[in-house]
């Protein structure tokens, strides 16, 4: 089933926020992969006049001509779409592995995590080091990849003022939720630490080292092999 929850018109194009399965919009890893399979079977039989494909924890943003669909059209053939999802294969996922420099001038938000929850450091660098995260999408800004699911002890509000500059490569938590910023950038994510690794490069093939679906984990660094690893990475 397919629910408008999002329609505007400008320009020529439109817009229309597709939710597979209920209205309520649930963050689960079932919800998700349903958004993959519907991603990933537009990708395989693309509909002429769809000009962007933007998918979010448990919706998909299809931005399509205007001159050449009209809203209702559009969504009787995305309704055939949903009907087969079941039959989709999704790609086996990549397993990246970030490494991160947790604490101090790097992470300058654990230690109040931690008094706030109730944990060591070391407790807390263990927890979100110990979980394979799922990418659900990346936006925000290019490269910036949403991860979940946070430790349930980790879990934490984001700040009540957002910081006016985030280091590049600064990873944050805010809510269930952990990810990496590509770029020095405006951010009110709690920093628990920092990577070398570029997260995004216009010179690369790929431009962003994650993708939606990817399996992620974070391993802790010392700040000597950040120092190295941000030689090579430069």
């Amino acid at each position: 089933m397919i629910n408008r929850c999002w329609f505007i018109s400008s320009n020529g194009t439109k817009k229309a926020r597709l939710k597979p399965g209920i209205y309520r919009c649930q963050i689960t890893i079932q919800a998700n992969e349903k958004v993959r399979r519907l991603l990933r079977l537009l990708e395989l039989e693309p509909l002429a006049g769809i000009r962007n494909l933007h998918p979010a924890y448990c919706s998909l943003l299809v931005k399509f001509d205007g001159l050449r669909w009209r809203h209702e059209e559009l969504e009787s053939i995305l309704r055939q779409y949903l009907e087969r999802l079941d039959e989709v294969k999704l790609p086996e996922p990549r397993r990246v592995e970030i490494p991160v420099c947790y604490g101090g001038e790097f992470g300058p938000d654990l230690n109040e995590v931690c008094a706030m929850r109730g944990m060591t450091s070391e407790q807390a660098i263990e927890l979100h080091a110990s979980v394979e995260y799922l990418v659900y999408f990346l936006g925000f800004v290019p490269g910036f990849a949403y991860l979940g699911k946070l430790p349930n002890e980790l879990v934490t509000p984001r700040l009540a003022a957002p910081r006016k500059r985030v280091p590049a490569g600064s990873v944050g938590i805010a809510g269930n939720q952990t990810g990496v910023y590509p770029f020095a950038t405006p951010g009110g994510w709690r920093l628990l630490g920092r990577t070398p690794v570029k997260m995004f490069r216009a010179g690369r093939e790929e431009l962003s080292l994650l993708s939606i679906g990817d399996r992620v984990r974070f391993a802790p660094i010392s700040p000597e092999r950040f120092a190295a690893l941000e030689k090579t990475w430069a």
